[in-house]
């Protein structure tokens, strides 16, 4: 069984290297026609992988796997580099999930840029799923800066002037958070001497006593503002709207749908559980930064006529909803996290399909160019984003309804029923930016732009499609998912 995991575990490295490996190799002619179904082929077998591990766990009563790609850990005890759990897999499985649909969408939309494109994509995908597997910060640092080279290089790809201002943006607020983050864990490295998850949380349960006690708080802070800009959360968040304005299609539903959640969320989420649990300051101060992004990015929202910016805005928003949930610093808050990915992740991939489908037959993304009556020439699209968009508000039995709910129902939990009752009211601001988006894109009278526009067919139809059956089908089975951890003493 230890055997099997391994193998299973190896692919999420191996897959996205052996891709690039071949795209590089073959004659570039060959390359740019096989290039964007290579890559397609390296998601699906990670998607299907992160499941097996997945059934493994669950079938062996394991709680983790460890597991190293180029050295023998029985030669050297403790060389594992890299673990997952269930909270692991389920992320790599969103990851694998998003990509996925973005190289969908490149297929209709990155027309020329094909090649740099997929190389591009498995750099990051290799980026985002070190992260997630990384046991120790130093490994953070290394696969964040991967990250963020392949998400700065990607947001730019086509060069234009929108794209290399939204990239500048991003790269210098990057480079800020990298410097953050650097000084952070070396903070930490002085007064500790480690850098492991379990060596630092271990020593960190009497970081009062520490000769510098004050150096360990202002490291927390530097943690918290660099991942606070990795993950676009208010008031950090000013590089996200123009990148995810600016940026071809394919790279805002990365950006929007994994990135984001990756680079800032889960690693908050991973190293908050699993080395600052125990310290009540830094739960308060991430829960009152979850709850002004939440605000924030739902009221600003509302002022925008440009259908990504708007999409933009909303996920700042969202991220606040898994910062709530970490906060919480229970059970039922770690669970919230991890459904908010996926609910998360489904919601914000289908609304940026929305945009590149609409950009594609309409030529814009501005609601007032526009004009409406989108629903009765594009009704696939116009389902699919009320579905997105209902997902988002939270309506049962959606999957966004079941992610809310348990995020809500924590935070009030750990006693700060004043953040959640908010929470769970600002609903009614993205209830309120989405029926204006929807009435002004979908319904009234047809604009200039929209006279002849039909529905979108490929692979952007069938982008909808998936995620659509993800948004619903996660909501209609989370019941059973429910019982099922129960069942396993997961939950």
């Amino acid at each position: 069984m230890t055997e099997k995991m391994v193998l299973f575990t190896v692919v999420f490295m191996g897959g996205p290297l052996f891709a690039i490996l071949i795209n590089n190799l073959l004659p570039r002619a060959k390359a740019k026609k096989f290039c964007l179904g290579l890559d397609m082929a390296v998601t699906l077998l990670q998607i299907t992988a992160a499941l097996i591990c997945l059934w493994l766990i669950s079938a062996g009563g394991r709680a983790t796997i460890d597991f190293s790609v180029f050295w023998d850990m029985k030669m050297q005890p403790g060389a594992a580099r890299f673990s997952v759990d269930a909270f692991a897999l389920l992320t790599l499985f969103c990851i694998g999930l998003v990509t996925f649909v973005s190289l969908l969408a490149a297929r209709q939309t990155m027309e020329g840029e094909e090649f740099n494109f997929a190389n591009l994509l498995m750099t990051l995908l290799m980026g985002l799923n070190g992260l997630v597997m990384a046991n120790d910060l130093f490994t953070v640092y290394i696969f964040l800066e991967v990250t963020s080279v392949s998400s700065f290089v990607l947001i730019a790809l086509f060069k234009d002037k929108h794209s290399l201002e939204g990239a500048f943006k991003y790269l210098v607020l990057s480079t800020i958070a990298s410097t953050l983050l650097l000084a952070s864990l070396a903070f930490i490295f002085m007064e500790t001497g480690s850098l492991r998850y379990g060596d630092v949380a271990l020593m960190l349960q009497d970081w009062k006593n520490y000769a510098h006690p004050n150096l360990l708080i202002l490291s927390f802070a530097f943690f918290i503002a660099a991942f606070g800009i990795k993950a676009g959360l208010a008031p950090f968040h000013g590089w996200l709207p123009d990148a995810h304005q600016s940026a071809p299609s394919a790279v805002s539903v990365l950006l929007s749908g994994i990135v984001t959640k990756v680079a800032g969320a889960y690693v908050v989420a991973r190293t908050f559980y699993q080395v600052f649990s125990g310290l009540e300051n830094i739960r308060i101060i991430i829960a009152v930064l979850g709850l002004f992004s939440i605000l924030y990015g739902s009221l600003a929202a509302l002022r925008q006529n440009d259908f990504k910016r708007v999409i933009a805005y909303s996920s700042i928003g969202h991220i606040g909803y898994i910062f709530l949930g970490i906060s919480a610093g229970n059970a039922l808050g770690f669970l919230g996290v991890a459904m908010h990915f996926i609910s998360h992740a489904a919601l914000k991939s289908t609304l940026f399909i929305n945009a590149a489908a609409i950009k594609k037959q309409v030529g814009t993304t501005d609601m007032e160019a526009m004009g409406g009556g989108l629903q009765d020439r594009m009704p696939l699209t116009g389902v699919s984003f009320i579905l997105a968009f209902l997902s988002s508000i939270g309506m049962p039995p959606l999957a966004g309804f079941w992610s809310k709910l348990i995020i809500v129902a924590a935070v009030w939990q750990s006693g700060h029923a004043g953040i959640a009752s908010t929470a769970l009211l600002a609903g009614i601001i993205t209830a309120s930016y989405s029926l204006r988006m929807h009435g002004k894109m979908f319904f009234g009278r047809p604009g200039a732009s929209s006279s002849g526009v039909t529905e979108v067919k490929g692979s952007l139809a069938l982008a909808e499609l998936l995620l659509s059956v993800v948004t619903v089908g996660f909501g209609l089975l989370f019941p059973a998912l429910l019982l099922l951890l129960q069942a396993q003493g997961l939950f």
